[in-house]
């Protein structure tokens, strides 16, 4: 999933700016916790006389941006260099952040799924370059060329002719269908951009490589990952998440900005319908391990009972991984501060994001979660990888933690405030969307009313690939329902004209949308379009695919 964060463009993750606001301040100091370097020196390098004020820094980069807490890890030349937490799980909760503390990876999952296919191939089970439809004999895309020609790897480039988060909505806000009620409704998903002519962001094509896993496995996606990567990595605290966290875990809670202002503890969300596109939760001290593996070339530690070197993956596979296969347009920065961050070269290979920073090549991804958001950057020729984990929807936040560590090892010497850069980049984009909401006040005709009598804009709503939007009167108000999804539930108030705002019962979703009502010569609504009315909503809220039309009387709801 994403979230919209500063500057490169990261949409690899729910999409929201986080701005700081006051309620850090009612939030108690989190417990000291002395660094885990610091509890065990022997085998730990020194941090760089950069990151001397480190802990300060982060703790900086936590209040500009009101998170509660936030894990980093760092490893250089095969050893942990930090694994540390700062701050709180839960803002209010005295229980602190530290280093075996789990969160929500979101789409960083994603490099998991890439792994597991490309060890499967070097298995003989399938290749790279087999048809999907080889594999999955049901799958089917809206047009019949793209179902085709689909191959597995182009499962995991972004690269299908898909619009920017096209078909979320079919799993976030987590809703009842399963992952084969996913990808069934794919065929009829609209494909808006030329087969692998660009890039868009989308969840819903690694919810196929999910079932392209357990068809040629034989095993469940996430019984396949827990046994053939977590267990030799030795990734011992991290879980797929397919239903709720246990009592008593030493999770993160997350927290999000209701209606973009008063930060708050989101409810835990479960994604069990597409678990290769974000599904893992994990620590720090476990996506060090990770990190060491990828930086090693897919060489795990020690040797086999053989002998013999242990591997996960080849060095040919990771090759495949990181090398691009779909270029992304370089947009410019948003904010004079954060020039030096954009990359002369950017692209997408099999479930990373790959640019350079200072010269060097960065390997890297992030992941969006309800409340939480991260970002794992390697840098292969420096042996250097950094991950950071946050419960709160601040991209701003990891972005600014992320490139001081990598400055202290590329740009020794010449410290950025990058918390200064990113807080600028935030308040723009924060005036930006305040500009648009003046936009839509200006142009609306407040003295207008709608058409139809209320309760005749009630009734039931079909969409081909989403299925039914239901609309009812209750208590004097139009209320909105998405059939699949609990969350979507909320009210419906009069705009302009025919246009109606949904304001919903959950707001933390930071959704709002626009609903408008198109109507015939004779006044009997046709087709109902829905637009999200912030640009700081996140993409996977593709409200704009939605095509609603009526449902006739008596015909059966959709499946």
């Amino acid at each position: 999933m994403s979230k919209r964060v500063p500057f490169p463009p990261l949409a690899g993750c729910l999409a929201l700016f986080v701005f700081a606001a006051g309620a850090w301040a009612q939030t108690p100091p989190a417990p000291a916790a002395p660094p885990v370097a610091a509890r065990d020196p022997a085998v730990r390098p020194a941090l760089p006389p950069d990151l001397a004020d480190f802990g300060a820094y982060v703790d900086g980069a936590r209040k500009t941006f009101d998170v509660p807490g936030i894990a980093v890890a760092i490893v250089k030349d095969g050893q942990v260099v930090l694994e540390q937490g700062y701050g709180l799980r839960e803002q209010g909760k005295r229980a602190p952040v530290d280093a075996h503390t789990l969160f929500a990876i979101a789409s960083n999952t994603k490099a998991f799924t890439a792994a597991s296919l490309e060890m499967l191939g070097e298995q003989g089970r399938l290749d790279m370059d087999d048809r999907v439809v080889d594999r999955l004999p049901w799958f089917q895309m809206s047009d019949p060329y793209v179902t085709r020609e689909m191959r597995i790897r182009d499962l995991l480039a972004h690269r299908s002719g898909l619009s920017l988060g096209a078909g979320d909505l079919l799993y976030w806000p987590p809703t009842s269908y399963s992952t084969k009620d996913v990808v069934e409704r794919l065929r009829k998903v609209p494909i808006k951009n030329g087969f692998r002519s660009g890039y868009a962001y989308d969840n819903i094509l690694y919810a196929v490589a999910t079932l392209v896993i357990e068809q040629v496995s034989g095993q469940r996606y996430a019984d396949f990952v827990r046994e053939h990567i977590f267990k030799p990595v030795g990734m011992d605290e991290s879980i797929i998440h397919t239903t709720r966290l246990a009592p008593g875990l030493d999770a993160a809670t997350g927290h999000a900005k209701a209606d973009f202002k008063q930060l708050e503890p989101v409810p835990e969300a479960t994604w069990d319908n597409n678990l290769g596109a974000g599904s893992i939760y994990a620590s720090v001290h476990d996506l060090a391990k990770w990190m060491n593996v990828q930086l090693a070339g897919g060489a795990l530690p020690g040797e086999g009972a053989d002998g013999k070197p242990r591997r996960l993956f080849s060095e040919a596979s990771q090759r495949s991984m990181w090398s691009m296969l779909t270029p992304i347009k370089i947009a410019a920065p948003p904010v004079p501060e954060l020039a030096p961050v954009m990359p002369q070269f950017y692209g997408y290979g099999e479930g990373w994001f790959l640019s350079d920073y200072r010269g060097k090549r960065l390997v890297w991804h992030t992941g969006g979660w309800p409340g939480m958001v991260s970002r794992l950057t390697l840098v292969p020729e420096l042996k250097l990888g950094v991950v950071v984990l946050t419960n709160a929807e601040s991209g701003a936040a990891f972005n600014a933690v992320t490139y001081r560590v990598l400055d202290a090892y590329l740009h020794p010497g010449q410290k950025t405030d990058w918390v200064a850069a990113y807080d600028k980049a935030v308040k723009k984009a924060q005036g930006n969307a305040g500009d648009s909401w003046q936009k839509h006040l200006a142009a609306r005709d407040a003295r207008s009313r709608p058409s139809l009598a209320q309760a005749r804009y009630a009734g039931t709503y079909r969409d081909p690939w989403y299925g039914d939007v239901v609309v009812r009167e209750e208590g004097g108000k139009l209320r909105l329902t998405f059939s699949k999804t609990p969350q979507l539930a909320g009210t419906l108030a009069p705009w302009q004209h025919d246009t109606f705002t949904v304001r919903w019962d959950d707001r933390s979703l930071n959704a709002d949308a626009f609903v408008s009502f198109d109507l015939d010569a004779d006044g009997h609504i046709r087709e109902v379009r829905m637009v999200p009315i912030s640009p700081l909503t996140d993409f996977s809220f593709d409200f704009q695919d939605l095509r609603l039309v009526p449902v006739k009387a008596g015909k059966a709801s959709a499946p």
